[in-house]
């Protein structure tokens, strides 16, 4: 019997996902929070020493990754000033291949949607 995965484990492999993308940019990492619902997750660096919160997302498919909490995600931003950061987005669907309607489960393939890292802009308005 297959056992599916917890939601801190599908948000685990969405996090294992983002740290490469971010490796491959070459940002640097200061910090990494993999609690389910602690933001943010990554606390990283570029080449000009420029500090980036990333947040990451996992849901599960057909939910658009791509989509956040709006109102939240303007207090997440007030907090990025405050320390002269940068936020970065990252959503990660998640499915299970066979059945959209059956749950995720260890050691079995899965649907993954990722379209990257999204770049949230923090100035005001």
């Amino acid at each position: 019997m297959s056992k599916p995965l917890s939601e801190q484990e599908l948000h685990n492999l969405a996090m294992n996902y983002v740290g490469k993308d971010l490796e491959q940019r070459g940002f640097e990492f200061i910090a990494v929070n993999s609690k389910l619902k602690k933001h943010p997750q990554f606390v990283c660096i570029d080449k000009n020493k420029q500090y980036y919160f990333v947040i990451v997302r996992a849901v599960i498919l057909p939910e658009n990754p791509n989509n956040y909490d709006v109102v939240w995600m303007e207090s997440f931003k007030k907090h990025a000033r405050e320390k002269d950061a940068k936020v970065l987005y990252a959503g990660v669907g998640l499915g299970n291949i066979n059945n959209k309607k059956e749950p995720i489960c260890l050691n079995e393939e899965y649907l993954l949607e990722y379209n990257g890292i999204q770049v949230l802009e923090t100035n005001l308005n």
